[in-house]
């Protein structure tokens, strides 16, 4: 039986590990080809190798997303070895923590660069390659805290960029529109990954938080990735500039 996502073709941005990861494995799962675009790419070539038992064609690709030359040259491989593109998730992000006094000029512009920029430059080429293929769709993750403001002086300038980039979902979804490209964003909570786990290590501060998300538990990865499936789905053919909140109930509470 075919998959959601039977021959399409997917760009997944910081997919080496993580939840990119994760949903590069659900699309694997659902039919899709794959390229993992990520500055890990030892990591990346590993995971890539490990989706093609899958029976899809999976590519790896080194790339600093947040450099418009990298980004070129991740695209003129995308033409040359698949010659076209259906599905991009602008997953690759950075977190350096922070207040406002501590942050730098430097932290600033290398949050602003990847998170926000590098999901732009990732975007408009993508968008061109699907214009004339008639359409596609566009999933940027973003985060809870580019919606609320739940670690004052800690996540300041990732939650900034964080909710530009749900402002530019917005912004492509209008403009991108004509060209029945969707345009949504996922925005997690605290998933169950590398960093996450690590950052959890204290019980105390792990139960603080597992107090505020109302299903009292962290999400998976595959859970986020559920829903990049759905978004790039047809199911979600009528949904553009969406910002989708898996997060446990976290924002509500």
């Amino acid at each position: 039986m075919a998959g959601l996502l039977a021959k399409k073709i997917a760009l997944i941005t910081g997919a080496a590990q993580g939840i990119g990861k994760a949903i590069a494995q659900r699309y694997a799962d659902e039919g899709a080809d794959i390229i993992i675009a990520d500055l890990l790419y030892d990591k990346a070539y590993q995971t890539a190798k490990e989706l093609e038992k899958k029976g899809g064609k999976v590519l790896a690709v080194k790339a600093d997303i947040s450099l418009a030359a990298d980004v070129d040259r991740l695209f003129s491989v995308i033409r040359e070895e698949f010659g076209r593109l259906d599905l991009l998730v602008n997953n690759a992000g950075i977190l350096i923590r922070g207040s406002i006094m501590e942050t730098t000029e430097e932290t600033w512009d290398k949050i602003m660069n990847t998170n926000l920029k590098g999901a732009f430059l990732c975007s408009k080429a993508a968008a061109a390659m699907m214009i004339p293929n008639g359409g596609g769709k566009i999933i940027n993750i973003t985060s809870i805290d580019g919606e609320v403001v739940y670690y004052p002086g800690r996540h300041y300038a990732y939650g900034v960029s964080k909710a530009g980039l749900a402002m530019l979902t917005k912004v492509m979804a209008v403009e991108l529109a004509p060209y029945k490209i969707n345009v949504n964003a996922i925005a997690p909570g605290v998933v169950k990954t590398e960093i996450s786990t690590k950052s959890m290590s204290n019980r105390a501060h792990m139960e603080e938080v597992l107090r505020e998300i109302p299903l009292g538990k962290m999400a998976e990865p595959e859970e986020i990735a559920g829903a990049a499936a759905f978004l790039a789905s047809e199911d979600a053919g009528y949904i553009t500039g969406a910002v989708l909140m898996v997060d446990g109930g976290w924002v509500i509470h």
